[in-house]
């Protein structure tokens, strides 16, 4: 009798193993396609980041309405190297643009407000600041959206180089689209572990009592896109429509 048992339990031990090897064989078949994407984007940035002028159609203007009906101005200069729903890591989907400067340097390239709004920079944010525009006519009908902009501090994130008109503990302060808001950085939020010089932007929604929600989260933002007019060019990289 205790054979029998014995040889049962190794029986579901073995069905356990096989369901378990089946569900992470299929999680990486699931995420296979968007992992050889990533790769495909870091060599592409690798390219950009070697000739920039020779890549000029792949690059963006702060400023730049990229369609005469976006609403929303390109947040900063550089390369997009990055976008939402891209994953450069397992179980990673990335919430918004990483567009990456050219410059060489920190606390160079500028980072302006994309559209009129009410500022906010927690007292505890080092390189972040977030605008709120209510009644958001275009794209959501209406909603309050948010903007998002980080990144904008040295890399052991002792310097900081939002401008000083906001400084921690800023909260609803009106800006329009084209202020001046800081310059990239390459605070990554971890001192020792800089990223490389960028701006990530995203338009990030409203919780139910009227904050931002967790922007880390891609169900809690909305594809940049919608609102500066960038589309995927034949390459892959995403771009002023029309560019």
């Amino acid at each position: 009798m205790q054979l029998v048992k014995s040889r049962r339990y190794r029986v579901y031990l073995l069905i356990a193993a096989l369901l378990i090897g089946a569900g992470l064989w299929l999680t990486g078949v699931a995420l296979r396609p968007r992992l050889a994407a990533g790769v495909e984007q870091i060599a592409r940035l690798r390219t950009w980041f070697a000739n920039p002028a020779a890549r000029g159609d792949w690059t963006v203007l702060a400023g730049t309405r990229c369609t005469p009906d976006a609403p929303m101005l390109m947040p900063t200069d550089g390369y997009i190297g990055f976008g939402r729903g891209d994953s450069f890591r397992p179980g990673h989907r990335h919430s918004g643009y990483d567009i990456f400067t050219s410059a060489g340097a920190v606390n160079t390239t500028p980072v302006i407000a994309a559209y009129d709004g009410y500022l906010t920079r927690e007292a505890d944010w080092r390189s972040s600041v977030i605008i709120r525009h209510p009644d958001f006519q275009r794209v959501v009908g209406g909603e309050q959206i948010w903007t998002y902009y980080t990144h904008m501090a040295s890399a052991d994130g002792t310097q900081s180089f939002i401008a000083p008109q906001f400084p921690p503990g800023t909260h609803e302060l009106f800006v329009s689209a084209g202020t001046l808001l800081g310059y990239q950085g390459n605070w990554s939020g971890t001192a020792g572990n800089p990223t490389g010089i960028h701006l990530h932007f995203s338009v990030v929604k409203s919780t139910l009592s009227g904050g931002y929600a967790n922007e880390t989260d891609i169900d809690n933002t909305y594809d940049p896109a919608l609102f500066l007019g960038v589309t995927r060019n034949a390459s892959g990289v995403l771009v002023c429509e029309g560019s």
